[in-house]
């Protein structure tokens, strides 16, 4: 029997694999039958460029080519013109900095690290040879000849991480074996950054997309047309991206055991809406294609974030669902995030990790940490975290910061500068800014990471943001239980729930046993079903097919919806229900209600 399970819902209903149905008409080709579709594009006198993501199998790739394409010339592009590993080492140094996490944003295009002279032999090369050419590497399309076919061969920053842990290294680096931390950190500040500006001009030329995120041998391709009409349909209806779930040294059971998760010993993150890291899944008449979810931001940044929400922050997902799970498990890492104005200069990032604890599920004694007591002392604070820091003596948080009592459906705020952590025995959703990997622990309760080394701690970057004047009761009157209904009708209550002035989200949570019309109003929005076992999103003039959604899956709607109608279904009928909606404030456009 369940221990976590809520009332009437089902486990295992949360679907962990989503997709977005392409339709009729696309084809889709898998293995063997990948590899034999594009070796009868490299004909004799034609040039294949095959541009992949970085940390992609290269030599997968290669060997399953000549296997299929047996007359072809195979040219590594990496390994002919791209520059020396220590040459690249010394260009992004001051990037990387010395510190395990954090490093400075790189602005650089990808031609900046190939050799302009060994791409034109390259390209001479090419074309002294009668026999069909496959330039393949990150930076095929950039060999300065005629290319008849382009193939881009796209991966998810998800699995290039699992890869990583497994001991895959960086691009043209030798740290297979080096600290996952600082691998994460190259590919987030430098390596992702460059191939993102590379692949975003190669949506619109590409002939045919691989997916690369399963073993090359059983790849799938699909065609140009269906990567761009798949796209496009998602632009337009609610989707959900692929969740993926990680442990952690607090993790906790609430989700291995609701969501029927594996054989982890616990389960700490899911990352159920963070575009920057999940995927998304095509359903390609039958044949299910993944692609990095980034390429429909990138894609369609308009139709899904809005035009107002695009001018602000450009072609990025700035709002960010995940959840924490401490059911069982322990405290998070007291921790802080940086003010706006200090992430800019220090990091290069344009704004912050604002966020938000929703409780989806907490223990009779669980707590959120949250803010100073009223009269700390900065200095004796700093003071004694530093000693924490040697070994000496532990850090007593319950004599310096706020522990708050949490229930389910309660919502702490947490603007950036804010002391902060969930305690133990908490089910969060956290609601936030999208700059995820910004958190500067201050003290991590004595423990070591699942890998047995001691988690960074950041005390220079956390004294220097930790906004001392938000005590007990400025937290108290700002930050806890800051709900206010806001509207009601037959059958539904709509209330505002938050953020902080500060931030830039709002978020509406509506308790409905009725339909709810809501309205996108330019901006995209991010529900949650926090409540209750299933309900439908509809589009009140049948301009899509209608979504169904689970217990705490989290879902988008694009800004193109428009109208759309939330109501309970299948099991959720005769349940009251609840959804957490957020959005960013400021950019919808008024309503006629």
């Amino acid at each position: 029997m369940s221990k976590y399970l809520p009332k009437g819902i089902v486990r295992g209903a949360y679907d962990k694999a989503p997709s977005v149905a392409v339709g009729d008409g696309h084809p889709a080709w898998s293995g063997s039958g990948a590899w034999a579709r594009l070796a009868e594009e490299a004909t004799p006198g034609r040039v294949v460029a095959i541009d992949t993501y970085p940390g992609s199998d290269l030599p997968g790739l290669q060997r399953e080519l000549r296997r299929a394409a047996p007359a072809a010339l195979v040219i590594d592009v990496e390994d002919a013109a791209a520059l020396a590993p220590e040459a690249i080492e010394s260009l992004i140094a001051d990037n990387l900095t010395d510190d395990r996490v954090f490093g400075v944003l790189d602005h650089r295009v990808l031609g900046d690290f190939y050799d302009s002279e060994r791409l034109r032999r390259v390209a001479e090369l090419v074309r002294s040879t009668d026999a069909p050419v496959i330039l393949i590497g990150w930076g095929a399309t950039l060999v300065p000849v005629e290319q008849d076919l382009v193939v881009l061969a796209d991966l998810a920053r998800w699995e290039i991480q699992k890869r990583q842990r497994a001991g895959a290294p960086n691009w043209r680096a030798g740290n297979g074996s080096d600290d996952q931390l600082r691998k994460v950190k190259r590919g987030f500040f430098v390596e992702w950054r460059v191939a993102d500006r590379h692949k975003r001009p190669l949506f619109d030329r590409v002939d045919y997309v691989l997916d690369a995120n399963a073993s090359m041998r059983e790849a799938k391709l699909i065609t140009g047309d269906t990567f761009r009409r798949g796209l496009e349909i998602a632009a337009t209806r609610p989707f959900r991206v692929v969740p993926f779930f990680d442990p952690g040294v607090w993790g906790g059971q609430w989700m291995k055991d609701v969501f029927e998760l594996g054989d982890e010993e616990n389960y700490a993150w899911c990352f159920d809406c963070v575009p920057e890291e999940n995927s998304l899944l095509l359903d390609v008449g039958g044949t299910v294609v993944e692609l990095p979810s980034l390429d429909l931001v990138f894609r369609h940044p308009r139709e899904l974030l809005g035009e107002k929400t695009f001018a602000r922050f450009g072609a990025e997902f700035p709002i960010r669902f995940d959840f924490l799970d401490t059911m069982a498990g322990g405290n998070l890492s007291l921790q802080v995030h940086p003010l706006t104005d200090y992430i800019q200069n220090a990091f290069g990032m344009t704004y912050t990790q604002d966020e938000s604890y929703y409780l989806l599920d907490a223990g009779d004694d669980a707590v959120v940490y949250l803010g100073l007591k009223d009269g700390v002392d900065p200095a004796a604070m700093e003071q004694a975290l530093r000693t924490a820091t040697t070994g000496a003596a532990p850090f007593e948080a319950d004599d310096f910061v706020n522990a708050y009592p949490a229930k389910k459906h309660d919502h702490f705020l947490i603007p950036a500068g804010t002391v902060h952590c969930s305690g133990a025995d908490s089910m969060v959703l956290e609601i936030s800014a999208t700059p995820y990997l910004f958190t500067f622990k201050m003290w991590d309760w004595g423990r070591v990471g699942l890998d047995g080394i001691p988690r960074p701690i950041h005390l220079d970057h956390a004294v220097a943001n930790i906004q001392w004047a938000r005590d007990s009761e400025w937290t108290r009157a700002n930050l806890v239980d800051q709900v206010t209904e806001v509207a009601r009708g037959d059958g539904w209550v709509e209330e505002q729930t938050g953020l902080h002035e500060f931030e830039f989200i709002e978020v509406r949570r509506h308790w409905f046993d009725a339909a709810v019309d809501h309205d996108t109003a330019g901006t995209v929005n991010v529900l949650n079903l926090v409540e209750g076992a299933e309900a439908k999103v509809e589009s009140p003039d049948g301009a899509f097919e209608p979504f169904v959604v689970h217990y705490a899956e989290t879902f988008i709607v694009p800004a193109a919806v428009g109208r759309y109608r939330i109501s309970p279904h299948g099991a959720g009928v005769g349940q009251r229900l609840g959804t957490v909606k957020a959005f960013v404030r400021g950019t919808e456009r008024a309503t006629d209600g």
